[in-house]
């Protein structure tokens, strides 16, 4: 039940938080715009008042309206009719609207329900693996940031450091004041979290400029990075190298599926978040079963 409502705020954010920060971007080019027609007012003489983006003017003066996580309320983006409480329970409203708008009859997108159930699933999951105390808290926070980021990234091709950056100070933060338990996946020691984070970011870092120096172009996003040392900051340094190759050998073999079943050429770049996402929970729910048989090969005595 935690996870199906979790889901449901997961939902909000993975459709605000892009929108978020574009909001802000332009906002910082209107505002670098303004300052450069300013400038370029008073080095040619011209009056302090002049038109164009800094030109004054309700336009400009009027406060954006607020857009973040909690307002506006949700709304359906045809008729701007608000979502009643009872319209919003997860799963079970958009079974009993049938997936429409009680507004305006608009078709809401099945994506919102199935992220919900794949966030109850997963959260119980963790749950069940996990059981009651400090490791299944830290699972469940870091289960829901990566399907966050896997969505957002789906989306945008695009991984925040808004969302990235905080989920690897967490992953330290949790290692700092959170007792490790033996045979847990999580929380690691704080000296395996650090090494983790810094070789999370310093791997694909490294990757990325051989292959960018080798062929002078961009294999991955710089949110690839620290999405990974993120992973590395929950998991610790032992989960990295699986990590990587579970998600590279799926990415490779998904990205050639889904080129050839949409037509497309081989240099459409492909998301790589939701499989360094999908490979970190695979370590948090069996890495440490995986790691510890593959050691087990090398440390056992006839």
């Amino acid at each position: 039940m935690l996870g199906l409502l979790v889901g449901s705020f997961l939902n909000v954010v993975i459709y605000r938080v892009p929108v978020m920060l574009n909001r802000e971007l332009h906002a910082q080019c209107a505002e670098l715009a303004a300052e450069d027609a300013a400038i370029a007012a008073l080095a040619g003489g011209a009056p302090a008042a002049f038109t164009g983006v800094a030109a004054a003017g309700p336009e400009v003066t009027q406060a954006p309206q607020r857009f973040n996580l909690l307002v506006p309320a949700s709304a359906c983006p045809k008729c701007k009719r608000p979502i009643r409480a009872y319209e919003n329970i997860p799963v079970v409203s958009w079974l009993f609207l049938r997936g429409k708008c009680a507004g305006c009859g608009n078709g809401i997108s099945a994506r919102y329900p199935l992220i919900e159930i794949l966030t109850g699933l997963m959260s119980a999951a963790v749950a069940w693996k996990l059981g009651f105390g400090w490791p299944a808290a830290c699972g469940l926070l870091l289960t829901w940031y990566l399907i966050s980021l896997a969505f957002i990234d789906i989306d945008t091709q695009y991984l925040p450091d808004i969302m990235t950056l905080p989920l690897v100070w967490l992953g330290i933060v949790a290692a700092l004041i959170a007792p490790a338990v033996n045979g847990e996946p999580l929380p690691v020691d704080l000296r395996t979290s650090v090494i983790g984070a810094v070789a999370g970011y310093m791997s694909l870092w490294s990757v990325y400029w051989v292959f960018k120096l080798l062929t002078g172009k961009e294999g991955m996003g710089y949110g690839d990075f620290k999405l990974l040392a993120a992973i590395g900051a929950w998991l610790g340094w032992k989960m990295l190298l699986p990590t990587i190759l579970i998600s590279a050998v799926v990415g490779a073999v998904s990205g050639v599926v889904i080129l050839s079943m949409q037509k497309k050429e081989r240099t459409t770049p492909i998301s790589f978040g939701p499989f360094l996402a999908a490979a970190g929970w695979l370590m948090l729910m069996f890495g440490h079963e995986l790691v510890d048989r593959y050691l087990g090969l090398y440390t056992r005595h006839p």
